[in-house]
C-alpha cells in the first residue's frame, strides 16, 4: 500500500540521480505530503527512448476510459495481477515507469486512532518505486498523463505496519523495468529485502493533506508502538 509520500528532490539532482533529462515544466514546489490526484515527478522513456522526468497525476486513467468523471483512478496496482488485469495490463506491457520518492507514509491502527509512520531507505538513498503510466485524451484534445505505484506483499519490516508495500527497484533493475534491456519485468515485482528500509513514528498532522512542510517527517517520541497482533491489512488510511 502507498497512499501518501514525500517528494522534495530538486529536478536537476533527480535527473542526475536517475540518469535522465528533465521535461517541462520543472518549477513545482517540494512536497512533504504528496496525495492522490496531485502531480509529482515520474521517470518515463520518451518517444526517442531517452529517460525523461515529467510531472504526472497520481491515479491511473487507462487510455480506453470513456468518461473521466466516472474513472476509478487507482493509485496502486497489485504486482500479483498487474500483467493480467484489464486496468493495468496495457501499461505493464508498454508503459512502465519509475517513481522517485524521498519517503512514504503508512498508518497503523491503535486504540486512540491511526498512527502514521515514515518509511525510507536505510542507506539514505532515494526510494525508486515501480510504476505504470497512461495517457488519456479528452474529446477536446487535452491530454492527461497519470500513474500508479505497484505494490507487493510486505517484507518482515513492513509487515509490522501493513501487509503490502511498494515495489522498491534497485539501480540495476531500472533498465529492465523501463524496457531498455531484455529482461523479465514481472520478476522484479517482489518485496524489498529485510534491512532495506527504516521507519519511525511521525505526527498525526500528516493525516490531513492540507498540512505540508518538513516538520511532517520529524520523529515523535510520544507514541505507542503498533500491537504485535495487529491484523494485517487494516492499518492504512
Amino acid at each position: 500500500m502507498c497512499g501518501r509520500y514525500v517528494s522534495t528532490m530538486p529536478p536537476e539532482l533527480m535527473a542526475a540521480t536517475l540518469m535522465a533529462m528533465v521535461g517541462a515544466p520543472t518549477n513545482a514546489e517540494p512536497s512533504w505530503n504528496v496525495a492522490p490526484t496531485q502531480q509529482a515527478p515520474v521517470l518515463r522513456r520518451n518517444p526517442e527512448g531517452q529517460r525523461q522526468i515529467d510531472r504526472l497525476t497520481w491515479g491511473l486513467v487507462p487510455n480506453w476510459t470513456k468518461s473521466l468523471k466516472e474513472a476509478r483512478r487507482p493509485i496502486n496496482a497489485r504486482a500479483e495481477t498487474v500483467a493480467t488485469s484489464g486496468m493495468f495490463k496495457g501499461a505493464f506491457a508498454k508503459r512502465r515507469c519509475l517513481v522517485p520518492v524521498d519517503l512514504f507514509y503508512e498508518w497503523v491502527a491503535l486504540q486512540d486512532g491511526k498512527q502514521p509512520y515514515a518509511i525510507t531507505r536505510a542507506d539514505d538513498q532515494p526510494l525508486v518505486f515501480a510504476g505504470l503510466w497512461q495517457s488519456w485524451k479528452a474529446p477536446d484534445g487535452a491530454v492527461l498523463r497519470t500513474y500508479a505505484i505497484v505494490t507487493t506483499t510486505a517484507n518482515a519490516e513492513m509487515s509490522t505496519l501493513h501487509d503490502r508495500m511498494p515495489v522498491v527497484l534497485e539501480r540495476g533493475d531500472w533498465p529492465a523495468w523501463l524496457g531498455e534491456v531484455e529482461g523479465d519485468p514481472a520478476g522484479l515485482l517482489k518485496p524489498a529485502p529485510d534491512g532495506t528500509l527504516r521507519m519511525w513514528p511521525v505526527s498525526r498532522v500528516v493525516n490531513s493533506v492540507r498540512n505540508n512542510g518538513p516538520e511532517l517527517i520529524d520523529r515523535i517520541d510520544d507514541h505507542r508502538a503498533p500491537p504485535s497482533d495487529a491484523p494485517a491489512g487494516q492499518n492504512s488510511v
